[in-house]
């Protein structure tokens, strides 16, 4: 049913939002319209499209687009449709175009950068309006493109604020993740792992800063890794992830989220930074940052201790273990995850494969962290679909949040705030305000 701003401003409230914000496939269609319409949407990495021709088929939102390198060395992203017919031009995944797109329909060509080539028998276009100068002959590009450090956003929106403003507090989490190479410059490497989810897209972003979960999801992975280093008698980095996740309470409440406008936000670091010294490959890691950047500057950069960031439609970067969980609405209860490692480059190999290590441990389909994440996300959709009651809570430590500049960060590592911070933009842009803040004049 099409929804009115006084009834999409009804399904926020301060302390809980309605149970239709997860199961009404009108409001999802509303949100690939007033969020992945408008936001700036991370697409892909550079180091993805290395050579002209090479290129990525991808989304934003509910739209398929292409992020390919063009002769002239820059990068674009356009939509995966040729305007002949409509047909994809390349299908999923990545390849080279070589020198050119190629429609496999009807052999219409286009330059790397969309603008259309040739198309065959012209003659017969004769006393048509057929232009090839015309942009309705190209492929349409999306309306603007900006890249920080190589991470590449796209927004569908003409006119708007720009990429750093749009990512706030945020972007420091992407200056980190490139610091921590000692030429300040990530690749990504290893593949890319994908989980296919049963469930709405927001349950994902809610859960990267959902403390309360780890010890009560996760309890069967705790056990079994706080059994296993019984056996070997000594606690290899790789239990040790697994075990984190079991830490008391009191633990998780003297943590730090800070909440940011347009949903982002960031949590601090559950791993003990003090390990460093006493860890080989860190050790490692931090003499060639030293060379590159100093003492001081090295001990800033690896200092930096932040678990999971937040970019609200986009995903979550991990700087620590050098990932990227992107995060693709699919329907209203399906959301692919795709997940990014990068090598940090002129880093020693050991941090890599220590990225892999950790991607293969918590985030792989077959881990046995992320299967529980997954089962829960699911039930959530399932309950959510009940008569069983209409509301779900947002309450843990409400009103206590505190404003710091630029944002606000929580009193208690347990609150809700970042729920609350993402509900808040979600509701900002469902009515518009976010709308016009970003797609003015679209």
């Amino acid at each position: 049913m099409p929804y009115t701003n006084e009834q999409i401003a009804a399904l926020v409230r301060a302390d809980s939002v309605h149970k239709s914000v997860y199961t009404d496939s009108a409001l999802f269609q509303l949100e690939m319209e007033r969020i992945y319409g408008c936001a700036w949407i991370y697409v892909g990495h550079e180091s993805q499209v290395p050579n002209a021709g090479d290129f990525c088929a991808t989304r934003i939102g509910d739209q398929d687009v292409i992020l390919v390198r063009a002769t002239d060395g820059k990068v674009h992203v356009l939509y995966n449709r040729c305007p002949h017919r409509g047909a994809k031009l390349v299908a999923d995944g990545c390849g080279h175009a070589g020198k050119f797109f190629r429609c496999p329909y009807h052999a219409w060509t286009f330059q790397l950068d969309g603008s259309h080539l040739a198309a065959p028998l012209k003659a017969a276009f004769e006393g048509s309006c057929f232009d090839p100068q015309h942009p309705d002959f190209s492929v349409r590009p999306v309306a603007r493109v900006e890249s920080h450090r190589g991470f590449v956003f796209a927004s569908q929106a003409a006119q708007g604020i720009g990429l750093k403003s749009f990512l706030g507090g945020v972007i420091s989490s992407i200056d980190n993740l490139c610091d921590r190479s000692p030429v300040g410059e990530v690749e990504v490497a290893g593949g890319m792992f994908r989980v296919l989810q049963t469930s709405n897209w927001k349950v994902f972003y809610e859960n990267l800063h959902d403390t309360m979960h780890a010890p009560v999801t996760h309890e069967s992975s705790v056990v079994a890794a706080r059994e296993q280093a019984q056996k070997m008698g000594a606690m290899p980095l790789e239990l040790h992830i697994m075990v984190g996740n079991g830490e008391p309470y009191r633990f998780w409440e003297n943590l730090e989220l800070c909440a940011y406008a347009h949903g982002h936000g960031y949590m601090e670091g559950i791993f003990d930074p003090g390990a460093a010294s006493r860890d080989p490959v860190t050790r490692a890691h931090f003499a060639v940052l030293e060379q590159a950047y100093g003492h001081a500057r090295a001990s800033e950069i690896l200092g930096m201790n932040r678990h999971n960031t937040i970019i609200y439609g986009s995903g979550s970067p991990h700087t620590v273990f050098q990932q990227f969980r992107v995060i693709r609405p699919l329907a209203v209860d399906r959301t692919m995850i795709e997940i990014q490692l990068f090598r940090l480059k002129g880093a020693p190999e050991a941090v890599f494969k220590r990225t892999l290590m950790y991607a293969n441990i918590i985030n792989a389909p077959s881990s046995n962290v992320m299967a529980d994440d997954v089962e829960l996300y699911a039930r959530c959709q399932q309950g959510n679909l009940s008569r069983g009651g209409d509301w779900t809570s947002l309450h843990r430590h409400l009103g206590t949040d505190r404003a710091v500049p630029g944002g606000m960060v929580s009193s208690n590592g347990t609150s809700e705030l970042p729920m609350r911070n993402q509900f808040q933009a979600w509701k900002q842009y469902m009515l518009g305000h976010l709308v016009e803040e970003n797609c003015d004049a679209a």
